[in-house]
């Protein structure tokens, strides 16, 4: 697209670390399967005036690796076509106000607050039931009886709880 349109600086940003250099020729390929894909890369460079290739690290990408992510799940007949997807960027942090209440009006993430707090699981759970509390708790913190979610930027997000249940 970006030769039809006649475009004569490129600048190709990736999150993969490892094809980022290979594509600047920093770094050799040892996967055969790669190296059709890189020689016609090498080509379509001829092309512009200028390309540039930067890193990106994933963690630094997030909105853009999820909007990848969307597209490749998105069929369209006419292959020129793209969809548009609404975006909305709000000035304050969304909260989950659309869980349902547990029958026995505790949050969602109660299980999960006790495991941290005193190592217990509940008293009916099968051994299913403890490994997926085991794996899900590795998200969170517990600190001084609050819940927070590790994020995937290493920030933390405090679960607000509205019940008062301490």
């Amino acid at each position: 697209m970006a030769i039809d349109m006649n475009i004569q600086e490129f600048l190709v940003i990736g999150d993969s670390d490892l094809l980022i250099h290979q594509v600047r020729e920093e770094w050799a390929t040892k996967n055969s399967k790669i190296l059709p894909y890189l020689h016609h890369v090498q080509e379509l460079r001829k092309r512009f005036t200028k390309t540039e290739f930067q890193h990106v690290p994933r963690v630094q990408n997030e909105f853009t690796d999820t909007l990848a992510t969307l597209s490749s799940m998105i069929q369209h007949l006419d292959k020129n076509f793209i969809n548009l997807i609404p975006v909305n960027i709000h000035d304050q942090p969304a909260y989950c106000a659309h869980v349902k209440e547990e029958a026995n009006k505790k949050p969602w993430f109660h299980d999960i607050k006790e495991y941290l707090a005193k190592g217990e699981y509940p008293e009916l759970a099968n051994a299913t039931q403890k490994r997926t509390l085991r794996r899900l708790s590795n998200n969170f913190f517990h600190n001084r009886g609050i819940l927070y979610r590790r994020t995937p930027d290493l920030g933390l997000l405090r679960l607000k709880q509205h019940l008062t249940e301490q």
